[in-house]
């Protein structure tokens, strides 16, 4: 049972990424793997990437109360300097609030088709690339865009708040 329901709610959440993409005019295919990749490692050895080119997207609750979510190069960490300088206090959300904020799977979060609107955050660490592959909905999925493409989609805000390797 649990099996099934995990796949149906995967499956609508893709479905929210695809209609989020299809509402824009585009046509970005949306990769299904057989194999689960809701890590960057094992999300770069799927599509057979560097790390970096994995764009791994975290949900944090500022210290104003807001759900942000902040995409950054797969290889990279949170230098908490610069976290608190360009957001102040925040702490990485628990899991079940980023399913039900976003309508994602843990895994499978992206800053497409997302539950809620949210306010989305790039890091200049992105920038080190021309595409990458965020996850599109669960935690077998991913698609290829453009940095540029995905910065104009998602209106998101550079910042620079990751530690590169």
């Amino acid at each position: 049972m649990w099996v099934e329901l995990e796949a149906g709610i995967r499956g609508m959440s893709v479905q929210a990424v695809r209609q989020f993409f299809e509402a824009r005019g585009l046509a970005l295919p949306i990769m299904e793997l057989e194999a689960l990749t809701p890590t960057v490692a094992l999300a770069a050895a799927a599509h057979g990437v560097e790390p970096g080119r994995i764009a791994k997207t975290l949900a944090f609750r500022l210290g104003d109360g807001r759900a942000v979510l902040l995409v950054a190069s797969g290889d990279t960490r949170i230098e908490n300097q610069k976290f608190k300088a360009a957001f102040g206090k925040g702490k990485m959300l628990a899991l079940g609030e980023v399913e039900t904020l976003t309508g994602h799977p843990v895994g499978g979060v992206c800053p497409f088709g997302l539950a809620t609107p949210m306010p989305i955050f790039l890091d200049q660490s992105l920038k080190d690339f021309d595409a990458v592959l965020p996850a599109a909905g669960s935690v077998n999925s991913a698609v290829r865009i453009g940095v540029a493409l995905l910065a104009e989609l998602t209106q998101g805000v550079w910042v620079d708040v990751c530690q590169r390797p």
